[in-house]
């Protein structure tokens, strides 16, 4: 049977709640009867115990039998042969207990209250009874025993006002149960409800809800958690919408880089098919076209390169081999490019300093760097440090180009970014893929990329290769 919440919350607080009431209350009745009959016993006791104190005088019975009859409690007394001696009779009378209790009576014990369907002239009524023995003043012998009997109604009569005040009372208080069991679910309900609700709006696709928590319950560790859930899925969101942007501008950029060289290869084609270009001028159209298919070339391979190191599937074969000589390498064919900014391009290195990496990995990452700093330097210096510390080779490329704000530096190895998008035109560093391949490698490696940079003055890229004793597992990311 499907049920809300709201009236199952209801409806466990209520049940709770009676059956801590019937528990209570029948713990109290029975508590109030044993407490009634004790009393009672006591009261008895006390009129018997004065009874033996004053010597058992007729007179004195007498009295006490008159002062007690307003209470139907009435008084006997037994001789040593458990024979009636007070009130006295025509037709003699026992007090009709067992040989036991005699026995118990004679040892100087007294007998509690205990209750019989008989009094003592054999009357058919329900009595509740105490027995206390006395003896001979002159020897000491057992006596006789004096018996005090009261009737049973007068004690249900007070058991029966009680248990109706305590019905009255559990009637009151079950009402009461139904009102806090009511105000105690709605509060949780509303509590629940609240949280429905934020979870509909996180449907909708709107992450920005936040829930009061105080930290009292399980309902606010949920809230909680629902809070950092809102926060995780709205930065996720963002981060979504930052990288379709990104793959949106990777797109228009891909297509325009694409169709230049493809407009220019195509025209060239067309002109030599149709003999439109002079003899002398072919073998220019030629290289054209080559320097064309080879920039469409390095499109697609840095693409193919980003997502190959993405997909762990690329292989480093690590090696030691010399710095000096391999930077040496990548500057003499990166200064005819530098040459065209009217750029100096230099290097710092020592002979003897060996750097344990892929060497062709660590060409691709060197010449990254060099043609980022030429493609955003103008009339400069770049320069090229290597040195070796403790912890591995340190190499530095500085240049004195337009530099990057604190956004850029912090958005430059995310995939498809530029971080000047006016310059996007250039012969080299088209797709914005460059900067993500070395960021990628460098962790391959198990090495550390940093940059520092100032707007107007330039940028500094500091990489770390590891020693080979210093090599740990680098994380995917």
């Amino acid at each position: 049977m499907k049920m809300k919440y709201f009236y199952q919350q209801m409806l466990a607080f209520f049940v709770v709640m009676i059956t801590l009431l019937i528990i209570m209350t029948i713990i109290f009745l029975e508590f109030t009867r044993n407490s009634t009959y004790h009393d009672t016993e006591e009261l008895l006791f006390g009129y018997a115990e004065a009874l033996v104190d004053g010597d058992l005088q007729e007179d004195q019975l007498e009295d006490a039998q008159f002062v007690l009859q307003n209470q139907d409690v009435v008084v006997t007394v037994f001789n040593s042969g458990n024979q009636m001696v007070y009130p006295s009779t025509q037709v003699p009378y026992s007090s009709g207990i067992s040989d036991e209790n005699f026995a118990q009576l004679k040892n100087g014990e007294r007998i509690t209250l205990t209750v019989q369907n008989k009094d003592f002239f054999g009357n058919h009524v329900d009595i509740a009874l105490v027995y206390l023995p006395f003896f001979s003043q002159t020897n000491g012998n057992f006596a006789g025993f004096i018996g005090i009997s009261s009737p049973i109604s007068g004690i249900e009569d007070s058991l029966r006002e009680m248990r109706s005040n305590l019905f009255t009372a559990f009637i009151i208080s079950s009402l009461g149960a139904i009102v806090i069991a009511l105000f105690f679910a709605r509060y949780q309900v509303g509590r629940i409800n609240r949280l429905r609700n934020a979870t509909h709006r996180v449907a909708k696709g709107d992450f920005d809800v936040h829930l009061e928590s105080s930290g009292q319950d399980e309902f606010d560790d949920l809230a909680k958690d629902f809070n950092s859930m809102a926060q995780s899925l709205q930065e996720s969101q963002e981060e979504i919408e930052r990288q379709e942007d990104r793959r949106r501008q990777f797109m228009a950029d891909a297509a325009h880089e694409m169709r230049t060289p493809l407009t220019t290869i195509n025209g060239l084609l067309e002109g030599l098919e149709h003999d439109m270009i002079p003899e002398n001028q072919k073998m220019r159209s030629i290289q054209l076209m080559q320097n064309e298919t080879r920039r469409l070339i390095r499109l697609v391979n840095e693409n193919l390169d980003y997502e190959k190191i993405r997909s762990n599937q690329i292989y480093l074969r690590k090696q030691s081999f010399n710095a000096h000589h391999a930077l040496g390498t990548i500057v003499e064919q990166l200064k005819g490019k530098a040459e065209t900014a009217n750029n100096q391009l230099q290097f710092s290195c020592s002979e003897e300093l060996e750097i344990y990496a892929d060497y062709d990995r660590f060409v691709q990452i060197i010449v990254n760097l060099v043609q980022n700093a030429i493609q955003f330097t103008e009339d400069g210096l770049i320069s090229i440090t290597a040195e070796k510390e403790l912890e591995g080779s340190i190499i530095t490329i500085t240049d004195t180009g337009i530099g990057m704000t604190e956004e850029e530096v912090r958005n430059i190895w995310e995939r498809y970014y530029k971080a000047d998008a006016s310059r996007k035109n250039t012969q080299y560093g088209e797709s914005g893929l460059g900067l993500a391949i070395v960021h990628q490698l460098v962790q391959l490696h198990g090495g550390k990329i940093t940059v520092e940079s100032e707007v107007g003055k330039g940028s500094t890229f500091t990489i770390l290769f590891p020693a080979k004793s210093k090599l740990t597992i680098p994380s995917q990311q």
